[in-house]
């Protein structure tokens, strides 16, 4: 690591012209921070993921394209980890597919076919990481929204507004307008909607109208005094006439509470006699930032200034505290409401960092301490330390002899990216700190250019991309997505781009709106806009109190450098099996690989390739004693479920936002349609159910939530997959159990009592269920009778149902034996690599100019790598038979880890 060659420099590092004051005598502290932080890079070094993708949305049966950058330190190429993946999450943070890719010189290349198997329409993310990124904190993965329309075979389209939502502490109130139109944008009139809306899976209110003749149904919920809808669906179902009904789900996020508003002094805190930038942020109840302008007033009615918002809510104004004196912020927003907040107190004593970052080349430090501080701490050490990704690149010493000590810090030093300058008192302890932004603009100069300024529809386009900085040309590797942005239109500030990602969200916890808004044609006012989101936005990745405690990340996972199987061998009597030989073979492969178990009974089939879902046979039968050896699995790690951190970013009305998308897809797909679901009505085989065992007799004969066993297809162990997928219900990590969900939400911490086959077990006993066996999983959010509830000390049931035996002739002892799992074979369903696809991409001659092609994605390629003598690579690629403008996105690090992005646009007419 670089940390190890600088780490001296670091320690005589000062700041020469305005730290006049320096002193050498005491060292130690210093020497202890940089010694304790300096064992992050070293053994916990950063490792982020960014997806580039083809275009920002999708519909269904369309192909999402993508390449991953995988980074470490100074985003060079990370040299920790071989595989990543991607985990595609519906809006109810659902898993809906898991991916896995290998990575090559730290990139990676995929897709994701958009089956009308498992994809709708709606609101999806996409979340990436590396085994080694789950020793951290999840808020760190890579995550991106991706709203994805429906256009084959569309008979509803539909829009939703709220036209009024009023909540108080015993009554809400939401006034809901919803228009329903046919494919042709014709309305639904007079037509008769029934409606429901389900919360925490519950119906709790039904209702019936009539659209108008613009096909407006306008809907007043009202649930019951004191229930409150925070999350729900709104179904209806709208006859459309010849015995028809159309099915819509709007999912619920009315509007409830008043605008918020929070104060962030600099440095960490006001203080007594000090002049300080007070940063604000104000955001609706959807998280997302309201405007405001506002007075600043002391206790005794005084105004002392004004504040007005810059930027989504953001600005900033300077007070200067008194002491003894309070401070509240009167406020006006946008949407006509007012409030009143206090400012924090003022502290009697203390030290504050400030922070000029506007300077093109010096970040401009200042270290004020109040008179009372400055009197008790006079002539004492003060120290200085900024970091980047765990990384100190700069570290100075002086000493407080002056109320005010300025410092220049060449912005040189540190890469591009979230720098976290702290404040250090002669104990050690941090006692100021602040983060600012440090871009540099010219470290990586990328350009696009086409061999001619205007096409025809099909022609040939010839296209150069260009990497350079102010001294040389560059090698880098970068991809390139071509759109119609006639069919693609996309506001670019709401962008998840390779600069805002890995330098920006990919250090901070939390929703960032518009994020790339700072870095879509960077100016003064963009810049200042940053600095004020750097003082508002209150997590770190590190805090320097844990790392001088020595409380370091626990590590759990080491990095992946490629595909492994894992497990134990043991005997009959669960003692491992040491120095025994195990073989892997995937059957229909001309594939194996050998392993032996270490000491403690271990084995490790590395590096493996293989594809997603694939049949994995591991013997042990071929060893000493091999008849008598059970093999146990390990299972993969990966992420608990979480919530979308950027779900104020979901997109309400997709028919309407995809329109000129969702067009040309019902056209692109003509050729497809679906066919309508057919009904053959036969003699019902009873299948098991809770009713077949005694002790769930007294259950109602309708559970709240069925799961079929064809859901769990693919799943090895039951309880893993249940956690995700028991409606109704939630998995408490800290007791390992699972509870019904609105009770839990309330306070009930009473576990649900599972029964497997009509006996009660607990939760562990789920993972040696046969999935082969499964009949299907019961779930009952209500005991009417109590009849297991008082039995069971539970709130709720879950009935784990197996298949009855089926009847069949007498077998010979031996071909039992063949029928009976070997202990010395096991058989897996293993996580492979998913299956790798190119990019279509036509090339017209004269016989086939005339084709039809409606491609929205025109061009796509993750390999355009740049040469590292004239910094330039070119390739060639064919229009469709759009007109219009089309945009060009290349994105991609050059050899120094520098990201680039640049946006080219051509015509076609």
């Amino acid at each position: 690591m670089k940390y190890l060659k600088f780490v001296a420099a670091l320690m005589l590092a000062i700041v020469s012209v305005h730290f006049s004051a320096f002193s050498q005598k005491d060292t130690t502290i210093l020497n202890n921070i940089i010694k304790k932080t300096g064992k992050l890079p070293e053994l916990y070094p950063v490792e982020k993921v960014y997806l580039h993708f083809d275009k920002p949305y999708y519909s269904v049966v369309d192909t999402i394209w993508f390449k991953a950058y995988l980074t470490s330190e100074q985003n060079l190429p990370s040299p920790l980890s071989k595989v990543v993946y991607v985990d595609v999450m519906s809006s109810k943070d659902s898993l809906v597919a898991s991916l896995k890719f290998p990575v090559t010189n730290s990139v990676a290349y995929g897709n994701i076919p958009l089956d009308p198997l498992n994809f709708k329409q709606g609101n999806y993310y996409v979340r990436a990481y590396t085994v080694w990124m789950l020793n951290f904190d999840p808020a760190y993965f890579f995550t991106k929204n991706i709203p994805i329309g429906e256009a084959v075979d569309k008979q509803l389209l539909t829009h939703f507004t709220y036209t009024s939502a009023t909540s108080t502490k015993d009554q809400q109130v939401i006034n809901a307008r919803i228009q329903y139109k046919n494919p042709d944008k014709l309305p639904y009139a007079n037509k008769t909607v029934n409606w429901k809306v389900t919360s925490d899976y519950d119906v709790i209110l039904k209702g019936k109208g009539t659209t108008d003749q613009n096909g407006v149904l306008n809907i007043n919920l009202s649930p019951k005094k004191n229930q409150v809808i925070k999350t729900g669906n709104l179904i209806t179902d709208i006859n459309t006439g010849d015995k028809e009904s159309l099915t819509s789900t709007f999912e619920l996020k009315p509007k409830s509470g008043d605008n918020d508003v929070q104060f962030f002094p600099e440095g960490g805190e006001l203080i007594s006699g000090i002049p300080t930038q007070v940063a604000f942020k104000a955001v609706n109840p959807n998280g997302l930032g309201v405007n405001l302008t506002g007075t600043i007033v002391d206790n005794d009615g005084n105004q002392i200034t004004t504040l007005t918002s810059s930027h989504l809510g953001m600005g900033s104004f300077y007070v200067n505290a008194d002491a003894g004196k309070t401070y509240k912020a009167n406020i006006s927003f946008k949407d006509g409401s007012s409030k009143t907040v206090e400012l924090p107190k003022s502290a009697a004593s203390g030290i504050t960092l400030q922070i000029n970052n506007a300077a093109a080349d010096n970040i401009n430090l200042k270290i004020v301490a109040n008179d009372t501080y400055f009197q008790q701490n006079k002539d004492k050490n003060l120290f200085i330390v900024g970091q980047n990704a765990g990384v100190i690149y700069y570290a100075a010493q002086t000493v407080l002899q002056n109320q005010v000590t300025v410092a220049k810090i060449p912005k040189a030093k540190f890469p591009s990216g979230i720098v976290q300058i702290t404040l250090f008192a002669a104990t050690g302890e941090p006692v100021s700190e602040r983060i600012a932004f440090i871009l540099h603009q010219d470290a990586l100069n990328l350009s696009a250019q086409t061999d001619l300024p205007a096409y025809k529809p099909r022609q040939k386009v010839k296209m150069t991309i260009t990497a350079k900085n102010a001294t040389e040309k560059l090698a880098g590797n970068f991809s390139v997505s071509v759109t119609d942005e006639q069919k693609v239109p996309f506001d670019e500030d709401n962008e998840t781009s390779i600069f805002s990602s890995l330098l920006l969200s990919s250090d901070l916890k939390g929703y960032l709106e518009k994020p790339n808004y700072y870095f879509n044609k960077t100016n003064d006012k963009k810049l200042a806009d940053l600095d004020i989101l750097m003082l508002t936005q209150g997590y770190r990745r590190f805090d320097y109190k844990e790392i001088l405690a020595g409380k370091y990340p626990q590590v759990s996972y080491l990095p992946e450098q490629g595909m492994n199987i894992t497990g134990t061998l043991r005997d009959r009597t669960g003692m491992p099996v040491k120095k025994a030989g195990l073989r892997l073979t995937i059957p229909g492969r001309t594939f194996s690989a050998e392993a032996f178990t270490n000491p403690t009974g271990v084995f490790n089939f590395q590096n493996l390739n293989f594809p997603d879902s694939s049949q994995v046979v591991i013997s042990a039968k071929y060893g000493a004693n091999g008849s008598n050896l059970m093999i146990m699995v390990d299972q993969e790690p990966a992420p608990a479920i979480g919530i979308n951190r950027n779900g104020a970013d979901e997109v309400m009305n997709i028919d309407s936002t995809l329109n000129n998308y969702l067009n040309n897809s019902k056209k692109q797909y003509s050729y497809l349609r679906q066919l309508k679901e057919v009904k053959i009505t036969a003699a019902p085989i009873k299948k098991v159910s809770h009713s077949d065992y005694s002790a769930l007799s007294g259950l109602s004969m309708m559970p709240d939530h069925l799961l079929e066993a064809d859901r769990f297809q693919g799943c090895n162990d039951l309880l893993t997959c249940l956690k995700s997928m028991a409606m109704g219900l939630t998995w408490d990590t800290n007791t390992n159990n699972f509870y019904v969900t609105r009770d839990f939400n309330a306070g009930n911490k009473t576990p649900v009592q599972i029964f497997l086959a009509g006996m009660p077990v607990d939760v562990y006993a789920l993972s040696s269920v046969n999935m082969a066996e499964l009949e299907s999983i019961e779930i009952f959010t209500k005991d009417e009778l109590g009849t297991v509830n008082r039995m069971y000390n539970s709130n709720g049931v879950i009935s784990i149902n197996i298949k009855k035996a089926k009847k069949v002739k007498k077998m010979s002892l031996e071909e039992i034996k063949k029928l009976l799992p070997q202990n010395n074979v096991i058989t897996v369903n293993a996580k492979g690599y998913s299956k790798q696809r190119e990019f279509y991409s036509p090339r017209y001659t004269a016989e086939n100019i005339n084709m039809k092609d409606l491609r929205t994605t025109i061009y796509w390629n993750p390999r355009v790598i740049t040469d590292a003598t004239t910094g330039a690579v070119s390739f060639e690629f064919f229009n469709a038979e759009g007109k219009g403008t089309y945009k060009a996105v290349v994105e991609g690090l050059d050899k120094n880890g520098n990201p680039g992005r640049f946006i080219y646009r051509y015509t076609v007419k």
